[in-house]
């Protein structure tokens, strides 16, 4: 058997009304224009806001740049300082040069960033980057026995992690 697809039959059209533009009641032109007007302000406010945001971070990016680059001006002056020596005695010019290092370790340590030494702490894989192993009789296993690259920062503000030497077991 098939089955047809049969269409109703069309209704009839009834008459749509147009509405008919009335005109606007003086106050509700008012209030529009208000309202307009006010929306017209807010998009200004708003344009200005983003602007002046824009230009109060572009500063506080160069004042942190100044901050910093002001921070290592000593630094560098004494590495100066130590290459005008660099022909004086070898024993003073390397406890410079240790001083300069301590000098730069402090800088990092003032703008949040302090150097960490963790021999004798257990591993953490978030502080620190395992580069090697070694079997240490008197350490437990999975402590930092030596640190080749030191770590900066902490959590968050971390810079970089410690490159250490983890101890095992002995005999692994």
């Amino acid at each position: 058997m098939t089955e047809r697809n049969e269409k109703a039959p069309p209704e009839p059209r009834q008459a749509v009304e147009e509405p008919v533009e009335e005109p606007i009641e003086e106050p509700v032109a008012e209030q529009l224009a208000e309202l307009e007007d006010r929306w017209l302000r807010a998009v200004a406010e708003l344009d200005n806001l983003r602007k002046r945001v824009a230009r109060d971070m572009e500063r506080q990016r160069i004042d942190e740049r100044m901050r910093v680059a002001a921070e290592w001006l000593p630094v560098v002056d004494n590495l100066e300082l130590a290459l005008k020596h660099a022909g004086a005695d070898a024993g003073a010019v390397i406890e410079g040069v240790r001083a300069v290092r301590d000098q730069a370790v402090g800088v990092l340590a003032r703008l949040g960033f302090p150097r960490r030494d963790d021999v004798g702490a257990r591993f953490d894989p978030a502080r620190h980057e395992a580069v090697g192993t070694v079997a240490v009789p008197d350490a437990d296993p999975g402590t930092v026995v030596e640190v080749v690259r030191p770590g900066y920062g902490e959590g968050e503000l971390q810079l970089r992690p410690a490159a250490v030497v983890v101890s095992t077991k002995a005999g692994e």
